[in-house]
């Protein structure tokens, strides 16, 4: 099975140009669901699994991969599907999010499929609040139009490890804290719970934030600002942008900023689940200011810290 990722690494060109690849598999229902190929390591069979006495409900166990113990998720549970048969062909997806390898039980795997952002909309608003999902997208399945469903991991792994959003003291202590109150900063992500994370934060600071939950909304707003004549860096002290998006993803909402000679000097920070020397050179070629992997609070801090100073400075 790992031989439908074989060529996972010539695939990360793809990020940047606006395009991704998505893993597609079941869940032992009739819907299908899609993770990000560039967060996927591996797809293994089922291995071994030993159980933790005590542990999360969603956790089927752990297993040694590649000599290191990691934990395998029940997918299907922590999305909340009540499906009581067994998986008819189980599989294991090994991926690398906020710097963290676990693996996720699931079904049938299908197939990669290669789109753009531009045709990745996000859910519903009829989905509410409290549904798995990042994004959907349609997809041609045998000569039928198929809805696919992209999963918000980092909800997922936030409900099983509950993430510390505490900022150390030392950090508090510094100086340049006192100037951030009152000052705005821009979050674009489509995970609803890695904007909680980053406003939960920031907050602590004084620091007001405003929320787009996709690149071309975040792109537009921006635009709003400076076709109405307003100096975007008077509307907000920084952007901080996740890489992987609906409709634009964070590397192009970047390019388009620095082209753009009206906001072309607004500081902008890369805060991804991605992580790796790929990501830090695609920071470097589209321009922006700082990358950071998720999730960090002190780093959130130290990066708005950064911006704070720079502008007094001036």
């Amino acid at each position: 099975m790992s031989g439908v990722l074989a060529s996972v690494d010539q695939r990360t060109q793809l990020v940047g140009e606006n395009r991704l690849e998505l893993l597609m598999f079941k869940l032992g229902t009739r819907h299908t669901f899609a993770l990000n190929v560039f967060k996927v390591r591996e797809v293994i069979t089922v291995p071994k699994l030993n159980q933790l006495p005590g542990s999360h409900a969603n956790l089927k166990g752990v297993t040694n991969y590649r000599g290191a113990s990691i934990p395998i998720i029940d997918l299907r549970a922590a999305i909340k599907i009540g499906v009581k048969d067994d998986y008819q062909s189980a599989n294991v997806i090994i991926t690398e999010y906020n710097r963290s390898v676990q693996g996720f039980l699931i079904g049938q795997v299908m197939n990669i499929i290669n789109t753009s952002w531009s045709n990745i909309q996000p859910p519903p608003t009829t989905a509410g609040k409290n549904n798995y999902l990042t994004a959907i997208t349609q997809v041609e399945i045998d000569g039928k139009v198929e809805l696919v469903e992209i999963i918000d991991v980092e909800k997922v792994l936030a409900e099983i490890v509950e993430y510390d959003i505490t900022i150390s003291s030392e950090i508090l202590e510094d100086p340049v804290v006192k100037h951030l109150k009152g000052k705005k900063v821009l979050i674009v992500d489509d995970s609803a719970t890695a904007r909680w994370q980053i406003r939960e934060t920031l907050q602590q600071l004084g620091i007001v934030i405003i929320e787009q939950n996709d690149g071309l909304k975040a792109l537009k707003l921006l635009q709003s600002w400076a076709d109405a004549g307003k100096k975007v860096t008077d509307e907000i002290l920084m952007m901080f942008t996740d890489a992987e998006m609906p409709e634009m993803d964070g590397y192009r909402l970047t390019a388009e900023v620095r082209q753009d000679p009206r906001m072309s000097d607004l500081f902008i920070a890369l805060n991804t689940s991605l992580s790796g020397s790929f990501n830090q050179a695609m920071v470097e070629k589209v321009g922006c200011n700082r990358f950071i992997s998720k999730f960090q609070p002190d780093l959130l801090v130290d990066v708005v810290q950064q911006r704070m100073r720079e502008v007094l400075e001036k």
